[in-house]
């Protein structure tokens, strides 16, 4: 049984592993720096790799395996979820290649290639056993979730990812393939597909992160042939949109989600290679792939198998095989044609029903997107409404199109019962660096995009808390209502419709609120009344209705 695997697939050392500013780093280069590094990291503890360059990330990743450290990869780099990161017995530090990137408390460790690195001449082995990586999502609580990935698990998985681009290419290997990418590598795609990819792939990838059209057109220049361009929907979008002349590429790579065909099409036509999608989860990783030109259909990766299982809460499929170990749940509904090929319906979590019928959110947001004319879009299911239907709204940036316009072509797709009601302009969605949006991200930016509200900040010497309470300061549900009633005084035509002395029906404060709080208060139509709803980033402190008042 194999205990450990090498660091890097079969390859020349004296070949390019890397490229930094159009300038090749060889593989030897590379080890040499890494096993440096590796001895100047603290002798315990878990890295939080926070380092925006992705050789530099390379580096990192790679000394802590050497020291046999587990590298922590969280869903962002904001303090507070750096601050909440599990320990689990070991103190995590930062690794980071900016001074001046807060890193939420963290002792740092700055990551500088060692310009007197000796060049290596032997590869090293890492145990197969060893978590090198722990993928962090959010979980229900906030608090992020670990994801351990075992080193052997990381090498069967880009081999089998590595074999499959290969063959859909035509070409034996990747070996000479180079890869930009728009995506960061502390993403678990970018992960996978850049850094991952060339070390165990045989590619090698380009240090940067160009995000501007102009930006990735230079990079790509930069790069010798053959290339790869690894992105996402919403970035390939927004480059083909610009017109930039763009080098050829031969491969050009997309998840986070589904593309549509006649983007794939585009993107053929303009970069000259071939578009493969890779579809895969956090707790799985990569698990198929697609031309998606050649029709709907995913073709799983190397010995993975899928299957339906069918029990009280409904159906789930499940996938295992080759690098997952244990049979794991998908989040998604799929259409299974045997074990190996199936097609992607939707998010299990984003079923939607209106009128008596079933769709899924990406299913809309896919026709959304396909609209010429509409640079990004996407739906909404907001809370019930006083009728007991909930209709979907669309937020888009189409500033050629009116409303009309993009319902009307969302009507030659979709059921009645799905064109969404309102259309509602903006001026951009609140994506991630990757190009993803959460659903907590839409719901804030949703909330705050049709509420009739105002924000309220509350200071730490508010005359409330004087006397609520010794010790512990809480804002008095009485302070609340004034913030609503405040909010109504601001809304002439939600005022005038409750008339001069409007009723509360009814209230429900859910939320503790100390000092230091920034409050939004949300107000709507619902029925004959207004209903409120006060907030704290996603918490919602106070809840209930007003109605009209009684004449006098």
């Amino acid at each position: 049984m194999t205990t450990a695997l090498p660091l890097l697939t079969p390859r020349d050392l004296a070949a390019p592993l890397a490229w930094r500013q159009g300038v090749a780093v060889s593989a030897a280069t590379f080890l040499g720096q890494a096993a440096l590094l590796a001895e100047s990291l603290p002798a315990r503890g878990r890295p939080v790799n926070l380092c925006q360059d992705r050789y530099h990330f390379a580096l990192g990743l790679v000394a802590a395996l050497l020291r046999g450290q587990t590298s922590l990869m969280p869903p962002n780099a904001l303090p507070e979820t750096l601050r909440s990161l599990p320990a689990a017995g070991s103190t995590p530090y930062a690794l980071v290649d900016d001074a001046a990137l807060e890193a939420g408390g963290l002792a740092r460790v700055f990551i500088v290639p060692p310009a007197d690195a000796p060049l290596a001449t032997a590869v090293p082995l890492i145990p197969c056993a060893l978590e090198a990586v722990w993928l962090l999502t959010s979980g229900s609580t906030g608090a992020p979730q670990p994801h351990a990935k075992l080193w052997g698990a990381l090498v069967a998985n880009i081999a089998a990812e590595a074999e499959r681009l290969a063959e859909m290419l035509g070409r034996p290997s990747l070996q000479g393939l180079n890869l930009l990418a728009t995506v960061p590598a502390q993403h678990s795609y970018g992960f996978e597909s850049t850094v991952l990819l060339a070390l165990l792939g045989g590619a090698s990838f380009d240090a940067g992160r160009p995000f501007y059209p102009a930006d990735i057109a230079a990079a790509l220049a930069r790069l010798p042939a053959p290339r790869a361009l690894v992105t996402t929907p919403f970035h390939l979008k927004t480059l083909l949109r610009a017109g930039v002349a763009l080098p050829p590429v031969e491969l050009v790579l997309s998840a986070t989600a589904p593309l549509s065909p006649q983007l794939a099409a585009q993107a053929e036509a303009v970069l000259g290679g071939r578009l493969v999608e890779i579809y895969g989860c956090t707790e799985a990783g990569q698990v198929a792939a697609r031309r998606t030109t050649a029709g709907e259909t995913w073709r799983t990766l190397g010995a993975l198998r899928l299957w339906r299982e069918t029990g009280a809460d409904g159906e789930r499929y499940l996938v295992q095989g080759g690098h997952v170990a244990d049979a794991t749940p998908l989040a998604d509904l799929l259409e299974l044609d045997d074990a190996q090929q199936f097609r992607l319906l939707g998010r299990a979590n984003d079923l939607i029903h209106v009128a008596g019928k079933r769709s899924s959110l990406a299913h809309l947001d896919f026709h959304l997107n396909r609209i010429p004319g509409v640079a990004d879009g996407a739906f909404w299911m907001p809370e019930e409404q006083a009728d007991g239907i909930t209709r979907p709204v669309a937020f888009v940036v189409a500033p050629t199109l009116s409303a009309a316009q993009v319902m009307q072509a969302l009507r030659e797709h979709l059921e009645a019962a799905f064109v969404p009601r309102r259309v509602v302009h903006v001026a951009a969605l609140p994506r991630e660096a990757t190009g993803k949006l959460t659903a907590s991200a839409l719901a804030r930016f949703a909330r705050d995009a049709l509420s009739e509200g105002e924000h309220f900040d509350i200071p730490a010497d508010h005359a409330a808390f004087a006397g609520h309470f010794p010790g512990r300061p809480l804002l008095p549900g009485v302070v609340l209502l004034s913030l609503v009633m405040r909010t109504l005084d601001s809304r002439p035509a939600l005022r005038e419709r409750l008339g001069a002395t409007p009723q509360i029906v009814q209230v429900k404060f859910l939320s503790p609120v100390g000092p230091g709080a920034r409050l939004h208060v949300q107000l709507r139509e619902q029925g004959s009344g207004v209903a409120f709803e006060v907030r704290r980033e996603d918490t919602v402190v106070a809840r209930g209705q007003l109605g009209p008042g009684v004449p006098g």
